[in-house]
């Protein structure tokens, strides 16, 4: 009977040579390896068991309310909202008491921002246009959610006829831009007869559906094949029921990105129509109204239409950022951390 090999005895801190095809690599590699008195895995790897886990909108707050691009067009849009809904805290000025008299006279005390050519508070219109401006971006984007949203849910989660249905009406729409239609719109008599702020909403959210219902339709059509869904579905809940209470709710993240950036887009589409003459009538006062009506002194006098037009951008612009700001903490990929 033979003897047993004696074991090969190898240093803990050399590594054994590597064999390659019944050869041993001369290579020698050296390995750092530290004590284990020094590596407190125990709280490395622990993890807090009583903390509660956050929901898609908490993670979301929790992003946004860190982000200076957010703070700043938060602050801005409820400025503008507060001024709108609550002009006569911002001057005591009638926008419509003008006298000619004060005609293209510089700031003086009580009106900072001179008088227009025909002798009209430039800072009291500018204030009290607001009003006009947002509340048609506002009426616009909810007739556009609750339209288009309810289309495009129903046609993403049922499929079907109704969904090619859906797709052949919003490419109708789509072959007209919106300025473009609104303006084939508010030519009609019934339309061009009847001009109010209600004229111009309906007009708009005739050819702002259509985005919101296919954007609302992608979102409905990614969260019905989710797990949870099958789950409602094997309990014994309606489709209606399943579509309502789970599909919507995990859908409506795109639909508050894309309603918040076409709030602004809508307010200068209020503008763009007013400045054609086709939008609100000149007895209401909107920023539009005001540059187009100081588009006759813009050598001359260019601060009257300065200052409409820069409360028309700061506004529209602070709308875009909340947008960009929220698609951020809503998107899961374009998180950090």
């Amino acid at each position: 009977m033979s003897e047993n090999p004696t074991p090969e005895i190898i240093e803990p801190n050399v590594p054994a040579p590597r064999i390659r095809s019944g050869k041993v690599s001369s290579r020698h590699i050296e390995h750092y390896v530290a004590p284990l008195a020094e590596t407190p895995l125990q709280s490395v790897d622990k993890v807090d068991e009583t903390a509660v886990p956050l929901s898609m909108w908490a993670q979301a707050w929790r992003s946004l309310r860190v982000q200076p691009l957010f703070i700043i067009s938060a602050l801005l849009i409820v400025l503008v909202v507060v001024v709108a809904a609550f002009p006569g805290l911002f001057t005591q000025t009638d926008p419509q008491a003008c006298s000619l008299q004060f005609a293209r006279q510089g700031p003086s005390e009580g009106h900072p921002l001179g008088f227009t050519f025909q002798g009209c508070d430039i800072y009291a219109r500018v204030v009290y246009g607001a009003q006009a401006s947002v509340l048609v971006g506002l009426f616009t984007t909810i007739a556009v959610v609750i339209i288009g949203g309810t289309f495009g849910a129903l046609a993403g989660y049922y499929g079907g006829w109704l969904d090619a249905v859906l797709a052949r009406i919003t490419d109708i729409f789509f072959a007209l831009p919106l300025i473009l239609g609104a303006i084939i719109i508010m030519q009609l008599p019934a339309f061009r007869d009847s001009k109010s702020i209600w004229t111009v909403i309906i007009t708009l959210a005739i050819f702002g559906w259509p985005q919101m219902a296919r954007i609302t339709r992608g979102a409905v059509i990614e969260a019905k094949n989710s797990d949870y869904v099958m789950a409602s579905r094997s309990l014994g809940l309606s489709k209606f029921k399943t579509l309502v209470k789970h599909v919507v709710p995990n859908s409506v993240a795109p639909v508050i990105v894309i309603a918040t950036i076409s709030l602004g887009i809508y307010i200068v589409a209020e503008a763009t129509l007013s400045f054609l003459g086709l939008g609100l009538p000149q007895g209401v006062m909107s920023w539009g109204n005001d540059i187009s009506d100081a588009q006759i002194s813009l050598r001359n006098d260019p601060q009257i239409l300065m200052w409409p037009g820069l409360a028309l951008s700061i506004t529209v612009l602070s709308f875009i950022m909340l947008g960009d700001a929220v698609r951020d903490a809503l998107d899961p990929k374009s998180r950090k951390g």
